[in-house]
């Protein structure tokens, strides 16, 4: 059930901030949707971090200065995107919203930005490829050797050029939200979640009720080379095995098997960015999975200077509580050359579909460019690690050696 063209105009005019989509999604999605999108493991201590991280770290402005030939464009592996923010891999988006894999794709696609599919997904990633080719894709694998190179190959034909492999989830973290909204992977026919739905008819009929009609139940896609379990099932069980198995020396193997530019995201460790660089990756994604795995872990922002010395060349990138374009200048101040963003845009998803999308990297567009106006700065690689300073908190080595990490970047 589509929105009129009017109340979806209205329902955007009024979204002013990244936050104002969650607000709205609320009221859109079922329970167990909702939970599984915006919550994190067992006491929340980490996503709650998250955002205070970038609340301790205040902005130091240099004025006046000339700022009118700005630009916020960015370079990652040979190609230029018009921001330095992209969007985070999220899993079954196509629940939150019709076909919403290819509708992030599509806005990611139209805007100039960066998008990078994620293996939970419920389309298949050759027609996320086919509709959007610069896309990236996201892998969670097994310790097994014969499967990641099944799924590679299927990747690599599809066209996908850049693989990011996520490293943080040998098991799934205790996400106790998850049980208290409801959900589960695959869902589990209830009177709670038919109520959930019947209650929002939008959701209900525009995207559960539509997406069965026209393609059937969907199924995990593309957690593997063959199809995985369906969404929705009181039977099935999703494959997660031999997670655990996964070590380096898989990520020294599909690095030699990879011919493209390859990401390891869920780092935090400065020994294990260094561990990569060894191996030949050429970027890491400092992450700590939104605070949805390990509880307590560290907010990737308050080691992020350190990561960005011990990675080197390679590309860093964080991802993990970044809402406004102030975050976006504190991570690329202390040393990341890319950011990514992920509940925000599956919410706005959520709300209007493409147009939500769209609308929600225009705000976070416009944020960066206004910020970096107000902190005097032209060029995305002209902001320095002395254009920030600490409130409180601990941010590892920026206290020591804000000198050293205000290094000079390269273009990859």
């Amino acid at each position: 059930m589509a929105l009129p063209m009017g109340l979806t105009r209205r329902r955007l005019e009024a979204c002013l901030a990244l936050d104002d989509f969650e607000r709205m999604a609320r009221r859109t999605l079922p329970r167990p949707i909702f939970g599984y999108v915006a919550g994190a493991a067992e006491d929340n201590h980490s996503l709650v971090d998250n955002r205070d991280a970038y609340r301790e770290l205040a902005l130091l402005p240099e004025n006046p200065r000339d700022v009118s030939g700005r630009s916020q464009s960015a370079t990652l592996f040979g190609k230029t995107y018009a921001t330095p923010f992209g969007i985070a891999p999220m899993g079954i988006a196509a629940m939150s919203a019709y076909r919403g894999d290819l509708v992030l794709a599509r806005a990611a696609r139209k805007a100039g930005i960066l998008n990078i599919m994620s293996a939970s997904s419920l389309i298949r990633l050759e027609d996320v490829a086919a509709e959007a080719p610069d896309t990236w894709f996201q892998a969670y694998l097994p310790g097994d050797d014969a499967r990641i190179e099944a799924l590679l190959a299927r990747v690599a034909r599809a066209g996908f050029e850049t693989l990011v492999v996520t490293v943080d989830i040998p098991v799934m973290g205790n996400r106790e939200n998850n049980i208290r909204a409801g959900f589960s992977t695959p869902l589990k026919p209830s009177l709670r979640l038919a109520f959930d739905g019947l209650v929002r008819p939008r959701w209900l009929i525009g995207t559960l009720a539509r997406t069965l009609l026209r393609h059937g139940m969907p199924h995990f896609e593309n957690s593997f080379a063959e199809r995985g379990a369906p969404i929705i099932s009181s039977r099935v069980l999703r494959d997660f095995a031999k997670r655990d198995h996964f070590d380096w020396a898989h990520i020294g193997r599909i690095r030699r098997q990879w011919k493209g530019p390859f990401v390891v995201k869920g780092l935090l460790n400065p020994a294990d960015a260094r561990r990569a660089r060894e191996l030949g990756v050429d970027g890491i994604v400092v992450s700590n999975h939104g605070g949805r795995q390990l509880d307590g872990a560290i907010a990737p922002l308050r080691v992020l200077a350190e990561m960005a010395d011990a990675a080197g060349p390679m590309v860093v990138m964080v991802d993990s509580g970044i809402r406004r374009g102030s975050d976006v200048l504190k991570a690329l101040a202390l040393g990341a050359k890319f950011v990514l963003v992920g509940r925000p845009f599956n919410f706005a998803a959520a709300v209007a579909g493409e147009a939500g999308v769209t609308r929600a990297i225009s705000i976070l567009k416009e944020e960066v460019d206004r910020n970096m106006a107000m902190l005097g700065v032209s060029r995305c690689e002209n902001i320095r690690t002395d254009h920030v300073r600490l409130r409180q908190g601990n941010f590892g080595m920026l206290d020591a050696q804000s000198a050293a990490v205000g290094r000079q970047r390269q273009t990859v």
